[in-house]
């Protein structure tokens, strides 16, 4: 009894001290897990563990910021507050952080204004409100802020006047009393016109002050050097006042025409097509290609875009900043039940969205549920952000799964099971791969098929289907319906590899390019929406033995993170494969040829690529673990 009692004790003991030792693993696999987001404008850039991380590797880029992946909230950004612009335009080196740096440099320009960007109208602008010309040639130079400045810069020149910008006077000149009788009794070549067509009824005149002088009176009229076709003075209001983009007014000055545009709501002015001062928000909210709404704040921009589905946030300059736009889905497949496995999974990608972990199979012909799944697992992954969607499989049981078909009351038993577990873990939904089902049962899995997505979908869940990649020309014989599985799924993911696998009897890509696209073109084929389908990635090769005679002899799967020590330690010699859009590896080693074609981050992008293009929901990879922590950014960046 004692020796009982002893054994019991020590096993309790024991498997407290797993427990722990498993709860370990599971917080420190947690902890590596990344939690922010760097972003440059609107396009992630690459996640880290720590805060501070993140915004140490966010100051090197400009219009960055960070995020906490979880829920998006914002954390740090190195966006600026000023903008100075020079008659209504600006560059990035005219950005700042601060009021003062603004200034610094405002100072220095003509012609000039600074924003609060999270203000409308101007902080601070110095605008020319006189005009000096010598004859009728002006410069750019010779606009200035006061007519003493004006007056300063005509002590330089002969035959010099000045216009107010604000009256359109000619309100000064240097000219004495004999030149400006000279330059009447000259031929005259001034004429008035409107629109280009000369104005009935006046004269030509000699001296430009008297053509301008008698322009004024008339609305819209312009002074045109006759013998040169020049027009040297116009009374057409040159400032536009638009609400929402539509022309509203116009003025003869930049300063009156703010003061308009102030009493109107969402105005701007508008000089030679540049908008010079503008009472719309800076930012604002967008659904696809309609605009919601304008904020001033970046904070409650964020706040209401948050709000709607395809939703970015654009700068008045068309910068975008923040969007919640559709993407690539990523999911991971994890082939693993292990907690810790899977958290470190996890820990090891950025831009994850859909963690499959191996939680459930079908353990006999009578429905019987395997339940692997950890709650605290699936808890650590939702709280990433990751949508968990745990995959279940029927131990690729041709035999059983068969007899499991023709059981109803099994199937709902399996279901039921199934569907309960799935909501206690507060799981997104479920991925089923159901594999080596025999082609007689076509019509017995698309039932199945059919009553599990009903169950799925009536707990608020969705679920996707694993499907071989196949081929049109037998495909029928299979038991997979592709359209009609697609009627009932929310997502069918393509398993576009084991293009070669390990029974062929000739050695090749795993998933050659040309063959993963002409997949996806099959499956469209089918009639199977866009939108329902991912496009299944490899994170492995197969590396091929053969001998002497160049006989295949055997081969093996290696690992996407193992490639570069393989390529290293065996000096392989690569060749690029037209055929499969890969570099083919070749080595020698005790007498027998070794051949792999390699999976590299160049090809997992061409697959990305491929997915955008065929406007697909997402990539999907079998499996995590197989590959470096590195290929994650690139996969982060190209989402």
């Amino acid at each position: 009894m004692r020796k009982k009692l002893c054994t019991a004790l020590f096993l309790l003991l024991f498997s407290q001290y797993v427990l722990h030792a498993a709860s370990d693993l599971t917080i420190a696999a947690v902890s590596q897990m990344t939690k922010y987001r760097v972003y440059q404008n609107d396009q992630a850039l690459r996640e880290f563990v720590g805060e501070a991380q993140a915004v140490a590797y966010a100051g090197k880029f400009s219009y960055s910021h960070v995020e906490k992946i979880a829920d998006r909230t914002w954390v740090w950004d190195n966006f600026p507050r000023y903008k100075v612009y020079q008659k209504g335009l600006s560059n990035p080196k005219w950005e700042f952080a601060s009021y003062a740096l603004a200034l610094s440099t405002a100072k220095k320009l003509r012609n000039v204004h600074i924003r609060d960007l999270a203000n409308i109208g101007w902080s601070y602008h110095s605008y020319a409100k006189f005009q000096l010309f010598q004859g009728d040639n002006t410069k750019d130079a010779w606009s200035f802020a006061s007519l003493e400045a004006a007056k300063q810069e005509a002590k330089k020149w002969g035959n010099a006047h000045i216009i107010d910008l604000a009256s359109n006077k000619w309100i000064w000149s240097n000219l004495t009393a004999s030149q400006i009788k000279a330059q009447r009794d000259a031929v005259a070549v001034y004429q008035l016109a409107i629109g280009g067509v000369p104005v009935q009824d006046k004269p030509i005149y000699a001296f430009l002050y008297d053509a301008i002088t008698a322009a004024a009176s008339i609305a819209g009229s312009e002074v045109l050097d006759s013998k040169t076709g020049k027009i040297v003075h116009s009374n057409v209001p040159a400032y536009q006042i638009a609400q929402n983009g539509k022309i509203i007014h116009a003025a003869w000055s930049l300063d009156g025409a703010v003061q308009t545009a102030k009493k109107i709501t969402n105005a701007e002015v508008i000089y030679n097509g540049v908008v010079y001062w503008s009472g719309v928000p800076y930012l604002s909210v967008y659904q696809g290609d309609n605009p919601l709404k304008s904020f001033n704040s970046r904070e409650s921009a964020v706040a209401y875009a948050k709000a709607y589905s395809n939703a970015t946030i654009r700068t008045s300059d068309g910068r975008n900043i923040w969007s919640n736009a559709k993407k690539l889905a990523y999911m991971g497949w994890n082939g693993s039940a292990s907690s810790a496995t899977v958290l470190n999974h996890a820990a090891n990608t950025q831009g994850l969205s859909i963690d499959s972990p191996t939680w459930f199979e079908l353990a006999s012909a009578d429905g019987t549920l395997t339940d692997t799944s950890d709650l605290s697992v699936a808890n650590a992954l939702k709280a990433q952000g990751m949508k968990v969607m745990p995959l279940v499989h029927n131990q690729f049981n041709k035999k059983m799964t068969s007899s499991f078909l023709l059981n109803k009351a099994a199937q709902q038993k399996f279901i039921a099971n199934l569907t309960a577990r799935l909501v206690q873990l507060g799981a997104s939904g479920l991925n089923l791969d159901f594999e080596e089902v025999a082609g007689s049962d076509r019509t017995a899995y698309t039932s199945f098929v059919t009553a599990l997505s009903k169950a799925v979908h009536a707990k608020n869940m969705q679920i996707s289907i694993d499907l071989p990649r196949g081929s049109l020309s037998w495909n029928h014989a299979t038991a997979y319906d592709h359209a009609a599985l697609s009627t009932v799924v929310d997502t069918i993911i393509i398993m576009a590899y084991d293009e070669h696998w390990s029974g062929s009897q000739t050695p090749g890509s795993v998933a050659g390019l040309k063959w993963a696209e002409e997949g996806i073109k099959q499956f469209l084929s089918y009639g199977i929406p866009r939108s329902k389908l991912m496009l299944g990635i490899p994170f492995y090769v197969r590396e091929w033995k053969l001998d002497s005679q160049n006989k295949l002899v055997g081969n093996r799967a290696v690992v996407m993170k193992e490639l570069p020590k393989l390529i290293a330690d065996t000096n392989a010699q690569g060749i690029f494969d037209s055929e499969s859009g890969q570099m083919k590896y070749k080595y020698a080693k005790d007498g027998f040829t070794y051949l792999f074609w390699a999976e590299t981050e160049t090809t997992v992008k061409a697959r990305i690529d491929m997915a955008k293009r065929y406007d697909l929901a997402g990539v999907a990879a079998w499996r995590l673990g197989y590959e470096s922590t590195e290929l994650w950014t690139m996969m982060l960046r190209n989402k």
